[in-house]
């Protein structure tokens, strides 16, 4: 339910009419699983939708899609820009992984992020080692230079 309210808290961010056939087709869904999920969170006060009609995120329906929203774009710019994952598979995992995280691990990988990514100085000595790490499966010489001389 949670991939609905971000889906349409995003398209109308965009500016568009948030109607069944535009869920459908940014979740890639077939129309009539997004009136039966429209339905579900109809009950749950969390969406305002009458049939054929367009549909309006309430103000709680809007907390929740920002939260979603917020902890998938944390989790990709986790996978992407530190991780080094292709992009477009760092928003998929993404999507995945938002729903299971819990509220405090993701404030402290929040947290992590903003202070990587937001240095002063740009990214850390120890990313682009683990960058190096990745691309050639061991440590840069810097790094075992370092580690041979404290034994």
């Amino acid at each position: 339910m949670e991939d609905y309210l971000e889906s349409m808290s995003i398209l109308a961010q965009e500016g568009k009419v948030v109607r069944v056939t535009q869920i459908s087709k940014a979740l890639g869904v077939k129309k009539p699983s997004v009136t039966s999920a429209l339905k579900k969170l109809s009950k749950e006060e969390l969406v305002e939708h009458e049939r054929y009609g367009y549909v309006k995120l309430t103000d709680e329906g809007k907390k929740i899609a920002e939260d979603v929203f917020r902890r998938h774009e944390t989790l990709r710019h986790f996978l992407a820009e530190i991780l080094g994952v292709d992009p477009k598979v760092a928003s998929e995992d993404a999507c995945k992984m938002e729903h299971s995280v819990s509220p405090a691990t993701l404030e402290r990988l929040a947290k992590f992020v903003d202070f990587v990514l937001n240095r002063p100085r740009g990214k850390p000595e120890w990313l682009k080692g683990f960058n190096y790490y990745f691309k050639h499966g061991d440590l840069p010489q810097k790094y075992t230079a370092r580690c041979s001389r404290k034994r």
